[in-house]
């Protein structure tokens, strides 16, 4: 944007801001946005209408001209028989054919050179590349014509044919060398495999020859090798490309294809001093791979756009089909694309040309005609800025009649003016007198303000003292009465499930999965009871550890923890992929995971879900331990509220007792490991819980060392 308003600035001597902040720009650019809109659209149309109905004339045009071309070939093929009918039914012919005895053996050999010699005259003056007798046994001999004597029945039958090149040197030496064709790499074809083509695709036409009896025991082969041929190429060119019919400097073009090559072509070269032989024709250069794929491949017209040898072509291909129905080649016309394009830009030019001429022409007009009714606008716009910049005058009378609007808004301005300046002077007078009880007040206020707030803070500190002391007090009263209460109970329901394992005997074995389930869950109150006392007096117990596999202790968490998890209806996700052994008290890690897991789904809304990962701890390459994840989707933890998470007795549950992540913090903490909290509100938290493979020594670390917090990312 800054860059336009450069430019316009540059150009029109006035910036763009300017401009839409003065009333006459506005006007006139309102009043030229129609006219400019509409001469775009005109332009516009004008453009498509082109593009999609020129290019469709194009493209029926170059079809119509394809149609001509194949045509074209069909009357050489219908001619050629046309000419061999006529030599056979000519005088000449008929009476030096009959000086041939058909019963004899050997033949008349001077009623033989008698017919060649009248053959190669016909040939020279019909412009035939071949033209001979040749005897049924002959015909059946070579295999090319044996198709198409099986498919005579009496009568002259013509087509197309690739003959390879020992087969054209028996039919005529000259014939071979004529259709060698060297080969050019294109640009957009695939690269040739060789060097030269040495087949030669040519148009023949057999007809049988009757003697008297009405016995056919010689057939007329004559024909016309394609290969470097000019003169079907040119004629097609000029029947369909007569002058007139392309713009100027306008190419026609039309070309003979066997397989992908150009053996007969009037598309010319630029330069070609290599292949002086080709008489600037593109004779030897490959088609393009697209074209070559839907037509010769899969044996569509191709009616479109092409690139021909060295520039674009509006192009129409079609194949060609040998007397068997094979694709042996194609034919094409089509004509150069430039002309038609620079016609089509100069049009675009000529009619933005005309299109600025009669924008600048309407602005021009516009702003004459509205600049007299600018004017006053502009002066009272002047007087405006003189107003708002402090300055005590009044617009006046205007040079307009009283009925004029602008002169009826000048003086109801004026008007205006006056009645604010005698309200400004009221308003100021009162607002001094406001300001001066206003400042009495605020610092009356501000003095009450200090000495509450010194207040409250002595409040706070007070009862935050007074309810750590009745936790503390309560904490041991309860510590107590658990120990008394629950761990006799334990040991009562401990003894008599043992002793129900051996009354029961071996009808035991049906239900030991769940009497060793009692016996580990008993054991588990009795380990949260001691980890009750372990909080209170952590000095009397040391808890034994061991080396021991994290993977199985996650998976018997995600087993004691699934009755929290399915009431809450969230999904779990398991990524245990650790493998490394770490030192830890297995009971009390079971404990820390499994608060974990309960606060995780307590946090997690239905259709959430939980992650639990374990995986291997690994830093500069070398492996420490193992890291535990335990994250959810849930309501997440304020800022306020993370730093005080492990603090005893915070809990932001209604019926929380703010021990969990107290004692859990304490387990990890004696183990000598790491807890990470990230969190971010209503995205969710990760608890990373960080195990070395050897306990360190707790006595060693801060109260908050290995206590990281921070945003979940």
């Amino acid at each position: 944007m800054a860059m336009f308003s450069g430019v316009f600035t540059r150009v029109f001597g006035i910036s763009w801001q300017q401009m839409q902040s003065k009333v006459r720009y506005r006007i006139l650019f309102l009043t030229l946005l129609p006219i400019v809109l509409t001469l775009i659209s005109l332009v516009f149309i004008t453009i498509y209408w082109n593009v999609i109905y020129t290019g469709k004339q194009l493209f029926m045009k170059v079809n119509a001209d394809l149609v001509v071309a194949q045509s074209s070939l069909s009357q050489v093929q219908k001619r050629q028989q046309h000419q061999l009918s006529t030599i056979s039914g000519s005088w000449d012919f008929q009476h030096a054919f009959q000086l041939l005895n058909h019963n004899d053996p050997q033949p008349n050999e001077a009623a033989i050179n008698a017919l060649n010699i009248l053959l190669i005259q016909k040939q020279q003056s019909l412009g035939l590349d071949f033209l001979r007798l040749i005897s049924v046994a002959d015909a059946a001999a070579d295999p090319d014509l044996r198709l198409m004597l099986y498919q005579t029945q009496q009568q002259a039958i013509s087509g197309l044919m690739v003959l390879p090149n020992a087969r054209l040197a028996h039919i005529n030496v000259g014939l071979a060398e004529q259709a060698k064709i060297d080969i050019v790499a294109t640009k957009y074809a695939s690269e040739p495999v060789q060097s030269i083509e040495t087949r030669g695709l040519i148009s023949r036409t057999l007809m049988p020859i009757a003697d008297l009896s009405g016995n056919v025991f010689w057939y007329l082969d004559g024909g016309m090798l394609f290969n470097r041929n000019t003169v079907i190429v040119d004629h097609i060119r000029d029947l369909v490309y007569a002058p007139g019919t392309l713009p100027e400097r306008s190419i026609g073009t039309v070309t003979l294809f066997l397989d992908n090559i150009r053996v007969s072509t009037n598309v010319p070269l630029e330069q070609f001093p290599s292949h002086p032989n080709q008489q600037n024709r593109a004779i030897g250069t490959l088609v393009s791979d697209e074209v070559y794929q839907q037509v010769l491949v899969e044996g569509q017209n191709w009616i479109n756009r092409a690139f021909v040898f060295n520039d674009w072509y509006i192009s129409a291909y079609a194949p060609l089909y040998d007397i068997r129905g094979k694709r042996v080649g194609m034919v094409y016309a089509g004509f150069s694309e430039a002309p038609f394009l620079h016609n089509y830009l100069l049009n675009i030019i000529e009619l933005g040309t005309i299109l600025v001429i009669v924008l600048f022409l309407s602005g021009f007009l516009v702003y004459r005609g509205a600049n007299s009714l600018l004017q006053p606008i502009e002066y009272i716009h002047q007087v405006v800025t003189a107003v708002q910049s402090g300055r005590n005058i009044r617009i006046g009378k205007l040079e307009l009649t009283k009925e004029n609007e602008l002169a009826q808004l000048a003086q109801q301005f004026d008007s205006m003016l006056d009645q604010l300046q005698r309200r400004n002077a009221q308003i100021q007078a009162a607002a001094e007198q406001l300001e001066v009880k206003v400042e009495q007040r605020t610092r009356s206020l501000q003095d009450k303000t200090e000495e509450l707030e010194r207040n409250v803070a002595l409040l706070h500190a007070t009862r935050q003292q007074l309810v750590t002391n009745e936790k503390l007090t309560a904490l041991g009263e309860l510590i107590a009465g658990i120990a008394h209460e629950i761990n006799n109970p334990t040991a009562v329901i401990l003894g008599n499930m043992e002793l129900l394992k051996y009354e029961l005997g071996d009808g035991a074995k049906a239900v030991e999965e769940e009497i060793e389930l009692v016996i580990q869950q008993v054991g588990r109150i009795t380990t949260i009871i001691r980890s009750l006392l372990q909080y209170s007096r952590p000095g009397e117990f040391n808890a034994p550890i061991e080396s021991q596999a994290i993977t199985p202790i996650v998976e018997e968490v995600l087993l004691l923890a699934r009755h929290s998890i399915e009431q809450q209806q969230v999904t779990l996700v398991k990524e245990l992929t650790a493998t490394a052994m770490v030192e830890v008290n297995r009971p009390q890690l079971l404990q820390v995971l499994i608060n974990l897991m309960v606060n995780a789904a307590h946090a997690v809304n239905n259709d959430g879900r939980i992650w639990v990962r374990a995986y291997d701890w690994i830093e500069n390459e070398q492996s420490l331990g193992v890291k535990i994840e335990v994250e959810d989707e849930g309501i997440g933890i304020s800022k306020e509220d993370l730093s005080r998470i492990f603090d005893p007795f915070y809990t932001t549950r209604k019926d929380g007792t703010g021990l969990g992540l107290s004692l859990s913090y304490g387990i990890i903490k004696r183990l000598g490991g790491t807890i990470e909290v990230k969190s971010t509100l209503n995205v969710g938290t990760v608890f990373t819980i960080g195990l070395y493979h050897k306990a360190k020594d707790d006595q060693q670390l801060g109260p908050y060392d290995g206590l990281h917090f921070g945003d979940k990312t």
